[in-house]
């Protein structure tokens, strides 16, 4: 993974408005490869950015991120499911119309 593309890969993170969710998939349609290589440059370069505002294509965030995303979706007013997953049709943003 070269640092043009952790570059990439955060700078288009850092654009996910408050409140609002994108997936690993839409940030690979934008900076190439795919959603697994996105997860691997959040989980080593995402700490700076508002990872949480990155989810699985159903709305879901790892177990493991559950708890610290959770409050981060409540104080920004993200939708939620009432099975705490995001509501990615209400919150969704796309990184390839910014």
């Amino acid at each position: 993974m070269t640092e043009d593309y952790v570059e990439e890969v955060l700078s288009v993170v850092e654009r996910v408005p408050r409140g609002r969710v994108t997936t690993y998939g839409a940030i690979a349609d934008v900076v190439g490869g795919g959603p697994r290589q996105v997860g691997a440059c959040l989980s080593r370069h995402g700490g700076p950015v508002p990872w949480w505002r990155v989810v699985r294509s159903n709305g879901s965030l790892p177990p493991s991120h559950h708890d610290e995303a959770r409050q981060a979706y409540l104080e920004e007013g993200t939708p939620l499911r009432r099975s705490g997953s995001v509501d990615i049709a209400a919150a969704f943003w796309s990184p390839a119309a910014s």
